[in-house]
């Protein structure tokens, strides 16, 4: 039997009115999203969140509000800093081979220039 509520009403135990916030951005078949959120933030918290955005951001805000929450579950510590600094880390490296490749093309370009 298919239930019409969302998985946020569904997670808090309470019927899905027409207009429910959470309805549009957690579906019910992906309950362990709201459950995240949840657990982060807390559904007031995130209600509140949506409710002052204009509707064409909210979705994003929502995916936002998941990606941010499973990652503050995943490392408590850091939780998306520790990935964006270790992307950051890697794009330094990145670009120091980088230059490092450039400085030997051209180093590589000068010998051969010499040996004509």
């Amino acid at each position: 039997m298919i239930n019409g509520r969302c998985s946020a009403c569904k997670y808090l135990r309470r019927k899905c009115p027409l207009d429910c916030i959470f309805s549009p951005y957690f579906p019910s078949n992906d309950p362990e999203r709201f459950s995240c959120v949840h657990k982060i933030y807390g559904s007031s918290n995130v209600g509140k969140m949506l409710q002052q955005l204009p509707v064409h951001l909210r979705a994003a805000a929502a995916d936002c509000l998941c990606y941010e929450a499973r990652c503050r579950i995943q490392d408590p510590v850091y939780g998306c800093v520790g990935i964006i600094s270790l992307l950051y880390q890697q794009i330094h490296s990145a670009e120091n081979q980088l230059a490092e490749t450039k400085a030997e093309i051209a180093v590589l370009a000068v010998n051969k220039n010499f040996q004509i």
